[in-house]
């Protein structure tokens, strides 16, 4: 599977250690940045994860940072990414199979290690359950759509 992964410097920690996960479990993972501890700015490397789901050079992306809640908002605001902010395999598992998000966000001062890789196993096992659920992905992707069926 073809990966993005973007943080800022809060998770680079953790970044380094899912880098480490995904690629031994066989993935291609292209690291977005940053490459060092100096301050940086979350939405820069959401815009830029945002950027490699959309353009396709990856099918999935990870987004991190200290809450998981900035870079994810980030992230979000490219129509073609569905970014869902995940703590749990559940919630990373629904997340796929209800919304169909191409990204899952997560902070590394919330999240240990040991649960962001359970986390992104749920994901990346997890198929879109399509159907009922749809409609309501399309909605998500456009605005217009959401208003005229109302």
């Amino acid at each position: 599977m073809r990966l993005a992964i973007a943080s800022d410097h809060a998770a680079l920690t953790l970044k380094a250690e899912l880098l480490d996960f995904l690629r031994a479990a066989g993935h291609s993972v292209e690291d977005l940045g940053p490459h060092d501890a100096q301050s940086v700015d979350y939405p820069d490397y959401g815009y830029k994860l945002g950027d490699a789901v959309a353009n396709g050079s990856a099918e999935f992306g990870i987004a991190l940072c200290g809450s998981g809640i900035g870079i994810s908002i980030a992230v979000n605001r490219n129509a073609a990414c569905r970014c869902a902010l995940v703590s749990e395999p559940l919630s990373a598992k629904l997340a796929r199979e209800h919304n169909d998000a191409n990204v899952i966000a997560m902070g590394a001062r919330l999240t240990g290690s040991d649960m962001a890789k359970a986390c992104i196993d749920a994901f990346l096992s997890t198929e879109f359950g399509g159907d009922r659920h749809i409609r309501r992905v399309q909605k998500l992707s456009n605005p217009h759509f959401s208003k005229d069926s109302i």
